[in-house]
């Protein structure tokens, strides 16, 4: 598929590509929709088996922003970043200086912020060279590392998911099965422990999982074992697409509410896990608190405010759960159609970012 096929499919406004020979930067800027705002999302150094996997990355992860900021409430729109790298690619001054620039001549369209293999520190360097940065370090100012803010989200959602199943929000004594132990993963199990839940994890970096078991308590199984654990709550937080036709029939739980960005693997999954009995909460809804964290740094981060809006997820959760009930349809198509109306609705004021 040629790229602009790609882009078609689901109607991205803008993709940008990135190139500096001296550092080796290769990087895709995808902006999804301006329509409620300039794109917020992260950026992901990430080594890919090839170029089309990663701009195949990009795109999906840009379009999930765009439904995440929407449903969340934010004046944002969606957008997302990869740095392909390999083996040899050294995130350098000199490369991070570079994307900067990119992401500078876009003029505000975009704005990125930490993923998956950078850090708040990375933030501040690209800082250096344009001011469309959000999660700069706390100590220049900004929100820091938004994997607690993710977390605590996920919390609330699976609160909203408790009430929902069990009649009442309390987490104590369920059994929660976390797949992927990273920044989100790790404090998501830290709190989960703290509320009195049982913890089964797996990852595959086995000093995480050794840090968790040890210090939380966790209880270790392995990798495609996860799957076939009996538990109350399955909670993705590695990477996308867990939930397929292949895994959904062997969990052996209650409900999904996980902090990965594209759980499913494809769009019959929602209607799949339904269909197993499995309660699925929106994954872009649930992992919405790093994104709500992140954008309140934007004009001045307020971590009580921030705080307040990310445990407003629980509420979210609810009134999705409430609409697919009453419309009978899956969770997830009852989130799109939440952040579809809003982007139709309130996006004519606001036109297109410029």
């Amino acid at each position: 598929m040629g790229v602009f096929d790609a882009i078609g499919l689901d109607t991205h406004e803008e993709v940008l590509f990135g190139y500096d020979r001296v550092s080796g930067l290769r990087s895709i800027i995808a902006i999804h929709s301006t329509a409620l705002g300039p794109a917020l999302g992260g950026t992901r150094f990430f080594v890919y088996p090839d170029e089309e996997a990663a701009l195949v990355d990009v795109l999906r992860l840009s379009k999930g922003m765009t439904y995440k900021s929407a449903a969340a409430g934010l004046d944002l729109g969606g957008g997302k970043a990869v740095i392909v790298a390999d083996a040899d690619t050294v995130k350098s001054e000199r490369l991070l200086r570079a994307y900067g620039n990119v992401i500078d001549s876009l003029g505000g369209r975009y704005i990125t912020a930490q993923d998956v293999g950078t850090t708040t520190e990375d933030m501040a360097m690209i800082r250096r060279q344009t001011r469309w940065v959000a999660g700069l370090p706390v100590e220049d100012g900004g929100s820091g590392d938004p994997s607690p803010a993710t977390a605590r989200g996920v919390v609330a959602a699976m609160r909203a998911v408790a009430e929902r199943l069990w009649g009442n929000e309390a987490l104590n004594d369920r059994t929660v099965a976390v797949q992927g132990v990273g920044k989100v993963g790790s404090d998501l199990v830290a709190r989960l422990v703290e509320l009195g839940a049982n913890v089964i994890a797996t990852d595959v970096n086995q000093a995480a999982l050794d840090a968790v078991a040890t210090d939380h308590g966790a209880k270790i199984v392995g990798l495609d074992d996860i799957y076939d654990t009996e538990c109350d709550i399955f909670a993705p937080c590695a990477l996308g697409a867990s939930l397929s036709a292949d895994t959904i029939p062997r969990l052996r739980c209650a409900a999904v509410v996980g902090s990965a960005n594209n759980q499913l693997a494809e769009e019959g999954d929602a209607d799949r896990l339904t269909a197993n009995g499995i309660l699925y909460a929106p994954d872009f809804v649930v992992n919405s608190g790093g994104i709500i964290d992140v954008a309140s740094g934007v004009d001045g981060y307020r971590p009580e405010s921030a705080g307040l809006a990310i445990d407003r997820i629980k509420a979210a959760v609810t009134a999705i759960l409430d609409r697919a009930e009453q419309r009978g349809i899956n969770p997830h198509r009852a989130a799109e159609e939440v952040a579809e109306e809003r982007i139709a609705s309130v996006g004519p004021l606001r036109h297109r970012y410029r």
